[in-house]
């Protein structure tokens, strides 16, 4: 594979201007490590496109989850890359610097501590517990609560493949 969509693969490559007249640009440094996998690339962003564009919570939400997982796992690259992606989504720079500090960070709404505690649990043990699903059942629909688990392991997992293979921030 040497492209996916406008962005490229091959490494080297800043920016060019393709014959179409289409920009090309450099590649997350993550899909770049990725596509040595090449069966991996379009299946992953299939289902990294159904997590961050096509999900059934809020940007927020699913925003808050992501920077949590990455403060959790200690991963540069996908904090670095969801702090934009957070203020996009409507989460303000105070609210940002207080995700490190959990749900116990006074000025969370309640779902928004329980997204946190849910964040938290899953690092920890790979399972929510009773008390924060109820708290989360409370608000969401099934498929929003099956979505975020799968946020969480998303985003773990690729800090686990951005940490191990040591993928580093553009």
């Amino acid at each position: 594979i040497e492209s996916i969509g406008r962005v490229r693969l091959s490494a080297g490559e800043d920016q060019q201007n393709a014959s179409n007249g289409i920009e090309q640009k450099r590649p997350p440094s993550m899909l770049k490590t990725v596509a040595h996998h090449p069966d991996l690339v379009v299946p992953l962003l299939d289902f990294a496109t159904v997590i961050s564009h096509n999900g059934t919570i809020s940007p927020r939400e699913s925003e808050l989850l992501a920077l949590r997982v990455a403060w959790n796992c200690r991963s540069e690259f996908e904090w670095g890359h969801h702090v934009d992606y957070a203020l996009d989504a409507g989460l303000s720079r105070e609210e940002i610097a207080r995700i490190p500090l959990g749900a116990s960070s006074p000025g969370w709404s309640a779902i928004e501590r329980a997204l946190l505690e849910a964040a938290d649990e899953l690092h920890e043990r790979q399972l929510v517990s009773n008390e924060v699903w109820a708290k989360l059942a409370a608000q969401y629909e099934e498929k929003q609560l099956i979505e975020i688990l799968f946020v969480v392991g998303e985003y773990t997992m690729l800090s686990m493949v951005v940490n191990s293979s040591g993928v580093e921030l553009e």
